[in-house]
């Protein structure tokens, strides 16, 4: 059974946001969790409380384990953009943008098998 939680409009580029949620993808929720404690980035908070939220939900509403839980995937999906202005020198404006990113976790309590080597 799959099970995921959704964390819209967060104000973090998605980029930046990618490049922590590649170190989850596969490992068991626990140990995801714990991991992201000890990266000292914004991203990695952002993750961790999605992913205790997409815990939660499966403890809570599908009446799985947490302990039988891996993290399938971490998607994070661009979100929409604020267009700002910075005024610079002689009287003209540089566009700022400020992106922003929705991050989607899918955890399962399916046991993933090794693909198997042809000889």
């Amino acid at each position: 059974m799959e099970v995921q939680a959704l964390t819209k409009y967060t104000r973090m580029s998605p980029k930046k946001v990618r490049e922590v949620a590649r170190e989850v993808q596969g490992r068991p929720a626990a140990d995801a969790l714990e991991l992201l404690r000890f990266i000292p980035r914004k991203s990695a908070r952002l993750i961790a409380k999605t992913l205790a939220s997409a815990i939660a939900n499966a403890e809570n509403n599908h009446n799985l384990s947490a302990d039988d839980l891996t993290v399938k995937r971490c998607l994070i999906e661009e979100g929409p953009t604020f267009k700002r202005y910075q005024p610079v020198a002689r009287g003209s404006a540089h566009p700022i943008h400020k992106r922003t990113s929705h991050i989607r976790i899918v955890l399962t309590d399916e046991v993933a098998e090794p693909a198997a080597k042809e000889a």
